[in-house]
């Protein structure tokens, strides 16, 4: 069905920002323009390189993935097989599109004098941190396999073609599509569950699906397609159903966890995992349904997917608290010490754009990109680090002997230089390794551990990953 058949299409006239002061954050401080500048700085591109580049120095590619920050604002790092080991080589994917795609546009954005690593450094960087990660795909124990792979590997086939990127991608969609139940008629998330409150260790009892697990359906599309698989395909469309008739609620919030009985598909329980409580929203659960059920429309063309995302969306918005960073669950007591989640944001964030791409020049379209660039305005004032990086180059080798052809004697040359990051003057020492802070992995009463207030790399890769998609939309000179 057409998306006009359901939606009415209303053009307008451009009108300007407002960003009006709300206790006490003036959120007219960071304009769209700050906004941009923050998406595609110098200073953002270095802190990835900078704890990229270190890989380097070891003799082999890395096992060990950086997390979240320690109060020291150092990263924490988790062993390849962890759910979130694609994230940063995703966010170095997707510096390596900008340098390949979008690179005129963003050297018109940066000074003269200002140096960017050269795309071969970058690629060089991208494969030597996924050289380990393709055996994920055969992990058949987690949905997070999309995790794990996507993010890198589906950028690695679109910029460069790698071949073992393919076959890793279609590899890991196979692994994942093993998980589906024909009586649940969605993929099973998690084999096991444990916390102070509950725990869950029979598989064969238990079948716990997960909001998050939205976000894996795009492996299974992109795998259907290229691969002609319509059993992929259908597996997709099938979870993103069955998440639509048990995650939602009335109101537009979401259900964190769906517990199903195997053998009648009927819910036996719906609680939550890392929100507030059972009956709360938990901030990143609904962001991850706005992404997920935008990206199931973009490969279904199904518009209750369309219609979902909206619903999600305008919940999520309507939620907000007045300086517009989100608290880690929509129905936390407010407090001095509640914990915000910019992953959340971003993600949400991303959802949003994805919304203002499909529903194009409309009223409702360019609502949901105001409320986008607002979100991430509200991120960029209150968590983007206050340090300033910069690439500058060092002499290695000052001068080199050369002998040109004709010349008698030898002459010197030039030496080499090499890229390295420094803190622009009069900026704090000591960085922070992650480009946001103020996220929250889980700050559930009953978690085993409890994480909040930290940087998320998950939270970076969604800020680049908005970033690229204003790139993409040609919104970077549009909305300034």
């Amino acid at each position: 069905m057409p998306l006009e058949n359901n939606i009415t299409i209303t053009k307008i006239s451009p009108e300007p920002w407002e960003f009006p002061d709300v206790n006490g954050f003036s959120t007219a401080q960071i304009s769209p323009e700050r906004v941009t500048k923050a998406l595609f700085s110098e200073s953002v591109e270095a802190k990835i390189w900078r704890v990229a580049a270190r890989a380097l120095r070891s003799s082999n590619p890395p096992v060990l993935y950086p997390e979240y920050t320690d109060e020291r604002g150092n990263y924490v790092y988790r062993t390849l097989d962890f759910w979130t080991s694609g994230f940063f080589p995703g966010s170095m994917y997707l510096l390596l599109e900008r340098s390949i795609r979008y690179n005129r546009k963003m050297s018109l954005r940066k000074p003269v004098d200002e140096i960017r690593p050269h795309a071969l450094q970058l690629e060089h960087l991208c494969r030597w941190w996924t050289a380990n990660l393709h055996q994920n795909a055969l992990k058949r124990d987690t949905h997070d396999v999309g995790f794990m792979i996507a993010p890198w590997a589906m950028k690695a086939w679109e910029l460069k073609r790698d071949p073992a990127a393919f076959s890793t991608l279609v590899m890991a969609a196979h692994s994942l599509a093993s998980r589906f139940n024909t009586v649940t008629q969605c993929l099973r998330s998690w084999d096991t569950c444990i916390t102070n409150r509950y725990q869950f260790t029979d598989s064969s009892l238990d079948f716990l699906v997960i909001i998050d697990n939205m976000l894996n359906l795009d492996l299974l599309f992109w795998a259907a397609k290229e691969t002609s698989n319509s059993a992929l395909y259908d597996i997709a469309l099938a979870h993103a159903r069955t998440t639509q008739k048990h995650h939602i609620r009335k109101d537009n919030s979401t259900f964190h966890v769906v517990n199903v009985d195997t053998e009648t598909g009927d819910v036996k329980a719906r609680f939550t995992n890392q929100g507030y409580s059972d009956d709360s929203c938990w901030a990143r659960g609904q962001a991850w349904g706005i992404l997920g059920f935008m990206q199931t429309f973009h490969w279904t063309r199904d518009l209750s997917f369309l219609s979902i995302a909206k619903d999600l969306a305008d919940y999520f918005i309507a939620h907000l608290p007045a300086d517009g960073v989100p608290y880690w669950d929509f129905n936390a007591p407010v407090t001095e010490s509640c914990p915000r989640d910019t992953s959340a944001a971003m993600i949400a964030a991303c959802g949003m754009l994805l919304i203002y791409k499909e529903l194009s020049d409309t009223q409702e379209a360019k609502h949901y990109l105001h409320q986008s660039i607002k979100l991430v305005n509200s991120v960029v004032g209150m968590f983007l680090g206050h340090e300033t990086l910069q690439f500058e180059t060092r002499r290695l080798v000052s001068q080199v002997p050369v002998y040109p052809d004709g010349c008698i004697h030898e002459q010197t040359g030039d030496g080499f230089d090499i890229l390295q990051v420094v803190h622009d003057i009069g900026t704090t020492p000591k960085a922070c390794e992650t480009i946001l802070g103020g996220a929250t992995i889980n700050n559930y009463e009953f978690a085993p551990r409890r994480w909040s207030n930290h940087g998320l790399v998950y939270a970076d890769y969604y800020f680049l990953l908005f970033g690229n998609m204003i790139l993409e939309m040609g919104l970077e000179s549009s909305i300034v």
